[in-house]
Parts: C-alpha cells; sequence; structure tokens
C-alpha cells in the first residue's frame, strides 16, 4: 500500500521536496499539496509534465485552510511542512493541526533534498527574509568576475505562473523578464543580475535548472545559489554563507528553517550594523557563537545612496519597500525609511488610508507592516492596485527601495526618487578572503 502524503507549501520548497523525495517513488502517493504566504496560487495543478508517469492527472493545490478536511478525506498518512520564514511556534501548531486530524508531521532536510553538482557550489541563505541575501550574492558574483570566474546565478523558486512552461527559466537579457511574464518580486530578484551583465536561472525543476546552468552558453565555473526568505540550499554547498540581521537580533534562534542555514554556514554576514543597536549585534554575535563557533565571521554595513535626495529632503514621503521583507519578513525598517531618516524627510505617510482592492488584503494579512508600503506585485491586478494606492496617498514625493527600478513596471505619478544599497564589509575577515580560499580549493 502506498502512503498517501500531503505537502504543506508556499510554491517553492514543497515542489523541491516532491521532485526529489517523491517523485517516482512507488511506496508514496502525494495527494495534495497546500498553499500559503502566496495569493493565487490554490486552485491550480502541479502539472502531469512535471509530477511523472504516477501522476498523470497532476497533482491539485489546495489552500491551506483546507488541510485538516483533506487528510481525513484523502485518507493521508504523513504531511511533510516545506515553507520557510515561520515562527517555531507555528510549525508546532501546524503538527498539531495534522496530529490531531490523524497524520504524522515531517520535516524533510538536507540529506534528501539537496542536489550535487558537477561545479563548485556557493550557496547564500539567511535567517529571515530582508537580512541582505541578495547584495551579500551581488557583491560575491563581482569579486569572482574580477577573477576572471564565470558565475551562474540560481535563485530559490518564485514559480507564480504557468507551472510547466516554467520548468527552467533563463534570465540573461531585460527582454527575458518580459519573456517569462515575470512579478516584481521575481524581477526584484533577477533584475540585478542582468544588468550586471550575468545569467540567472530560476524554475520548478531544480535538478533540470542545475543541469542546464552548468552546461550555460556563456560558460559556467562556479554556481552561485541565492537562496529565498530563510531557507536551506537546494545544492549541496562547498562554501555556505548565511547572512543575520541585527534589526531582529533574536529571530536566528526563533524561526524555521533559519537556525538550520545558520547551523549549517562556513561564514556568516552580520549586515546592517551601521544602522543597529549595539546591543541588538552583541545578542547575535552570541547567538552565532552558540549553535556554530566555528563559522568565520563576516561584519558589514548595508551602504545606502539616493538618486535625488532633494525629492526628500523636508518633504512628506511614501516609502515603497520590497514586498515580502514587510511581509512574512516581519521587518519594521527597510532602506527606505533609514534614507528617508538620513536625507531630512519632514514625514513619513501612511498609507493604509490610500489602500485598494489586493493591497488592502495584503495589510489585513500582515497587520504589523505598519506605515511603510510594500511593492506587491504578484499579478497585473496588484500592480494596478499599488499603482492606485500611491496615487491615492497623500505626500508630496515617493521613496522607492525597492532592487528595481518600480517606474518600469508601475506607474507613479509623484515626484519620486531610488534608494540603492550594497553590502560594504567591515575590516577582516571579509568576503574576498573566504572567496580566496573557496576558488584554492575547488576551483581547477
Amino acid at each position: 500500500m502506498r502512503k498517501n502524503v500531503i505537502i504543506i507549501g508556499a510554491a517553492g520548497r514543497d515542489f523541491h521536496n516532491f521532485n526529489t523525495a517523491f517523485r517516482g517513488d512507488p511506496d508514496f502517493n502525494v495527494v495534495a499539496f497546500t498553499a500559503a504566504q502566496i495569493p493565487d496560487i490554490a486552485g491550480r495543478k502541479y502539472p502531469a509534465e512535471l509530477a511523472g508517469s504516477l501522476y498523470p492527472e497532476g497533482i491539485p493545490i489546495f489552500p491551506q485552510d483546507e488541510l485538516e478536511q483533506l487528510i481525513k478525506e484523502r485518507d493521508v498518512d504523513v504531511c511533510v511542512f516545506a515553507y520557510s520564514d515561520v515562527k517555531y511556534a507555528f510549525v508546532m501548531g501546524m503538527s498539531a493541526k495534522v496530529n490531531a486530524a490523524g497524520a504524522n508531521f515531517a520535516l524533510l532536510g538536507p540529506k534528501h533534498t539537496m542536489v550535487k553538482s558537477t561545479k563548485p557550489v556557493i550557496a547564500v541563505g539567511a535567517v529571515r527574509t530582508g537580512c541582505g541575501k541578495s547584495q551579500t550574492s551581488r557583491k560575491i558574483v563581482e569579486l569572482l568576475n574580477a577573477k576572471g570566474l564565470k558565475v551562474i546565478a540560481v535563485r530559490h523558486p518564485m514559480p507564480y505562473g504557468d507551472l510547466a512552461a516554467q520548468k527552467v527559466q533563463r534570465f540573461a537579457e531585460i527582454g527575458d523578464l518580459e519573456k517569462h511574464q515575470c512579478t516584481i518580486e521575481e524581477m526584484e530578484e533577477y533584475e540585478p543580475y542582468v544588468a550586471g551583465g550575468n545569467v540567472i536561472y530560476a524554475g520548478v525543476d531544480y535538478e533540470a535548472i542545475l543541469r542546464a546552468a552548468e552546461t550555460d552558453p556563456k560558460g559556467c565555473d562556479i554556481i552561485l545559489w541565492d537562496g529565498g526568505n530563510n531557507d536551506f540550499p537546494f545544492y549541496k554547498p562547498d562554501l555556505n554563507i548565511t547572512v543575520v540581521d541585527p534589526h531582529r537580533a533574536g529571530h536566528e534562534l526563533a524561526y524555521y528553517p533559519g537556525e538550520v542555514t545558520l547551523r549549517l554556514a562556513d561564514a556568516v554576514v552580520i549586515n546592517k550594523i551601521d544602522s543597529a543597536d549595539f546591543d541588538d549585534i552583541q545578542t547575535v554575535r552570541k547567538n552565532i557563537a552558540k549553535v556554530n563557533p566555528g563559522a568565520v565571521i563576516i561584519d558589514a554595513a548595508s551602504t545606502i545612496a539616493v538618486d535625488d535626495p532633494a525629492v526628500i529632503k523636508g518633504k512628506r514621503v511614501l516609502v515603497v519597500e520590497d514586498g515580502p521583507t514587510l511581509t512574512h519578513g516581519e521587518m519594521k525598517i527597510g532602506a527606505g525609511v533609514v534614507a528617508a531618516k538620513r536625507y531630512g524627510a519632514a514625514e513619513t505617510v501612511d498609507p493604509r488610508p490610500f489602500v485598494v482592492g489586493k493591497l488592502a488584503e495584503t495589510f489585513d494579512t500582515y497587520p504589523n507592516i505598519g506605515a511603510l508600503l510594500p511593492a506587491m506585485g504578484y499579478g497585473e491586478q496588484q500592480v494596478r492596485d499599488l499603482a492606485a494606492t500611491i496615487a491615492n496617498t497623500d505626500c508630496d514625493s515617493v521613496v522607492i527601495a525597492t532592487p528595481i527600478d518600480l517606474n518600469r513596471v508601475c506607474k507613479i505619478n509623484k515626484p519620486n526618487t531610488r534608494v540603492h544599497y550594497d553590502l560594504q564589509e567591515i575590516g577582516h575577515p571579509d568576503l574576498a578572503q573566504v572567496l580566496d580560499e573557496f576558488v584554492e580549493k575547488y576551483v581547477k
């Protein structure tokens, strides 16, 4: 008898866990995925083209709030929890629901889900969403490119469209973003690589993605895994770098699977030291020493630059920040807020009285966002609602602290300026030293 399985996910780790641990295994029958965190995922199917011969009809995706009912109706034996950046109490609360409904509760680890590459792999992860993985990854690529090495990046999945069409996605020029119908969140992750002349892959089937990346037409010396949320890598790394954030001191030991990424790290980057409290920085240092005393510690600042400071100084500004950082990342202060304070904004305007449509739903789901506007853009309607909310907001100007030029995808009818942020290491050891040792050991 095959054991019936439900994978509890959010259109990312859940699909990867299925592909690596369950697809093709006749001992298990995955009867459903459930979906959370990401809007408009439920109600679709994981397609037969990706699910394999054991699933000729594909696998249905249901809303997470139907989980307990599904366990009973489908005689489920095991539920596998497979998404990230949630409190430990939330994980165990899910376990209680699953157990009470009659099924076992499981978490899959690296041994059964990491894919081995034929190339050296550097993985960049974090203990929470919004710690600065992207800054760190960009810096690593710059340092390796300066050595004449060809780096192919692979991003943690964000497949919100046609899953079969998104099996393997390659981004090498700006036009590829439109070709693959990227959401704002996807563009925020892919565009900086492409703009820097590099190639980045993403999609659904991460073994197929890895094999394509290893043989990329531009050449490949090193694979860079650019993680999502606080998940641990899909690929077995030869160098594992984890970023921590003293603005959320203590979270590195309180969220799943962030502590896993911290314990796996060869090097830990303590980011945002320039804007964090000393006591919080010390708390993070103590927690790193407690669970991973052998890790190399790199201190870093998240440096900020603004295109036009005059748009901020003395103005009532609306701050637009990266969406996931504010929602399940729970950040209260981002680069836009820091820029508004440093460049003399008269006031940060609260957008909540002005939000419309799906953005209003976002604030209902994440009521602690506060007086910031998340750049939500998972679909055309959310992009329209974002533009309408900005237009409605009673402010003098807009501070855009997203990794992409929001004006390109969202019409902003007010004076606005972009905030740029990059990683700047402080003292030694630094990334260059860690990468020199990696290259000497692994790159032939």
